[in-house]
């Protein structure tokens, strides 16, 4: 959970009441990451029973987006709008990880210059600058020994997003006749969930926005950390 940017979502808790919660096996949560993700979805509805609550918006980041979209799909009367950061779209998607990724997330212990290139764009000065800032900022209540970083880990995402990318439950499909908003917000050079795969979708979810945001990459919320949830909350208004 501290691995957001507080900056972020402080700004988007000027606006709503906003719940953050680690997946089972992950951070400070006990059990085990489930391999299919449809199964580890099942943990938002079950969040929002414990915590009383019938209604609700959910937001994810990049794993946490194809997450997001199995919550929305499967629990349409439940679901207000969706928001879906630095992910992409359930299915076949042309354009893969790019190797740089696992170049840099493998290693063993991260250091800020992977942070440049897994989630910033290192190509741009500014971008880099704003890597350091929200580094700062998430490192004053990190504690790093939670991140989930071990290749165990590692796996269990892959095979969850596996799972997405077969789509057996036809979500992809499901856009075109989705009734709730959604908001997707992309880096214009995501080295992870490249942004052009929305481009063959977006003609078909008649309900979706798409906002890019320049000389940015997989985690544009931290890069623009205000901007962003003023995006967001704007679009939730």
């Amino acid at each position: 959970m501290d691995t957001w940017d507080p900056l972020f979502i402080d700004s988007l808790a000027e606006k709503n009441t906003v719940i953050l919660f680690d997946y089972p096996g992950i951070g400070s949560s006990e059990g085990e990451l489930p391999l299919d993700i449809v199964e580890v979805a099942k943990t938002v509805p079950a969040l929002a029973d414990y915590l009383g609550i019938d209604k609700f918006n959910v937001l994810g980041w990049s794993y946490g987006g194809l997450v997001a979209q199995a919550v929305t799909f499967q629990n349409q009367e439940r679901v207000q709008n969706t928001i879906l950061i630095g992910t992409n779209p359930p299915g076949e998607n042309a354009i893969p990880i790019e190797q740089v990724f696992f170049d840099h997330a493998l290693k063993p212990v991260n250091d800020l210059e992977d942070e440049y290139y897994l989630f910033f764009e290192p190509a741009s000065e500014k971008s880099r600058k704003a890597a350091q800032e929200s580094h700062d900022r998430i490192g004053k209540r990190l504690d790093s020994s939670l991140i989930p970083a071990n290749q165990e880990i590692f796996e269990r995402y892959i095979a969850g997003s596996g799972t997405m990318r077969e789509d057996r439950w036809n979500f992809r499909e499901s856009y075109k006749t989705l009734k709730s908003k959604v908001l997707v917000v992309s880096g214009d050079h995501d080295i992870s969930f490249a942004t052009e795969n929305w481009m063959p979708l977006l003609r078909n979810a008649p309900t979706m926005q798409h906002i890019i945001l320049n000389d940015a990459g997989h985690a544009p919320q931290h890069e623009h950390p205000e901007l962003t949830a003023g995006y967001i909350n704007l679009f939730l208004k």
